[in-house]
């Protein structure tokens, strides 16, 4: 995996208003810590990360050599991007602080690759339940992403965190939980037109009237005589 080389700075104030200016400044502010470290915040060119971005392999986890005021290379993962939700522009980074020598816990997406057979003969449905799954490997060995093959699956079949292979790396997600199922197709039951008219039609009420007063007046006499 390629390490991206990315330059920035040390940022001396922390809290919104430090963060908003580096922002105004053209810089995505941010924060490296590691184990036993003190936390550092930091602000990058926002056009340099973007770069680093689209650098690295698509979808996958980030190495960058992060250098902060012309100081030593810091080898560091990105662990989290923060995006505006509606803009979608970045507003911070978390970098962490590693060793190319040790493992890391990382997230991985996984992928569907193909058309499952129960969807493309048997109307079935294909959900993905699950998109990532926690992975313990070396810096230098993360895998972009996982792909799964699922164009076996029938109606009803699924893939587990069990059927994925990793290599040079171990999952360490629960091994039951399902990534992807194939669900039998919806059907809709449209009614009867004669009993779509009848559940329409309000229940007819019987009121009592005259008549039926008169019918026990008539058995009360008939008693009495």
């Amino acid at each position: 995996m390629a390490i991206v080389p990315l330059a920035g700075r040390v940022r001396p104030g922390t809290g919104k208003g430090p963060a908003r200016q580096a922002r105004r400044d053209g810089e995505i502010p941010g924060v490296i810590y590691g184990s036993g470290e003190t936390p550092t915040a930091l602000a990058v060119p926002k056009k340099a990360f973007e770069l680093a971005l689209k650098t690295a392999h698509a979808g996958g986890n980030v190495i960058v050599a992060l250098r902060l005021d012309g100081g030593a290379e810091q080898t560091a993962i990105i662990r989290e991007v923060q995006r505006d939700p509606i803009s979608h522009h970045i507003l911070h980074l978390d970098f962490h602080h590693i060793s190319l020598t040790e493992k890391v816990t990382i997230e991985v997406n996984v992928h569907l690759i193909g058309i499952p057979d129960g969807v493309k003969n048997g109307g079935g449905i294909l959900e993905h339940i699950t998109r990532t799954v926690e992975v313990e490997c070396l810096p230098t060995q993360m895998p972009a992403h996982i792909d799964v093959d699922v164009t076996a699956l029938a109606i009803g079949d699924s893939v587990h965190v069990r059927d994925l292979k990793v290599e040079n790396a171990v999952i360490l997600s629960d091994e039951d939980v399902t990534i992807a199922t194939v669900v039998p197709p919806t059907v809709m039951v449209e009614p009867v037109a004669g009993e779509a008219a009848a559940t329409s039609t309000e229940p007819e009420v019987i009121a009592k009237g005259k008549g039926d007063e008169a019918e026990k007046g008539e058995k009360g006499d008939k008693g009495k005589g």
